[in-house]
């Protein structure tokens, strides 16, 4: 009787003898790599200017500085890159005191909920069942 280890290179054996190729095993995909601190300081410094151009257009009344597509994948992102960093211990408001009016905060966080099929009363429940 022969090991299951010896079988498996039989036949990976006779199937290449016969022409035909092994097919390959996928391999495990890599964890995510650490964000080099020049990508970071370059992400950062673009967001920056982003940030800018929208409170240029906003004082200009252009209101139309990113597409309505834009803006939702830009919101969305930071809310998962706010999300992760919340998750992994940091302690940080999204937004600077009095940075925003709490009317900009209450039709974005409308707006949010919505998107999500959420209602105030389940983020309500939420915030007592994790105490956030």
């Amino acid at each position: 009787m022969s090991s299951p280890k010896s079988t498996a290179k039989q036949r990976c054996g006779a199937a290449n003898a016969a022409g035909r190729a092994r097919p390959k095993e996928s391999l495990p995909t890599p964890a995510a790599k650490p964000v080099s601190k020049t990508l970071a300081t370059n992400a950062s410094a673009d967001a920056k200017r982003l940030a800018a151009a929208i409170e240029r257009g906003l004082a200009d009344a252009k209101l139309d500085v990113l597409s309505a597509e834009t803006l939702q994948a830009l919101i969305a992102a930071c809310a998962r890159l706010y999300t992760a960093r919340r998750e992994g211990g940091e302690d940080f408001a999204p937004v600077g005191h009095n940075a925003v009016s709490a009317t900009d905060v209450m039709v974005t966080s409308s707006g949010l909920l919505r998107a999500a099929g959420l209602a105030v009363f389940e983020l309500g429940m939420w915030q007592g069942f994790t105490g956030r």
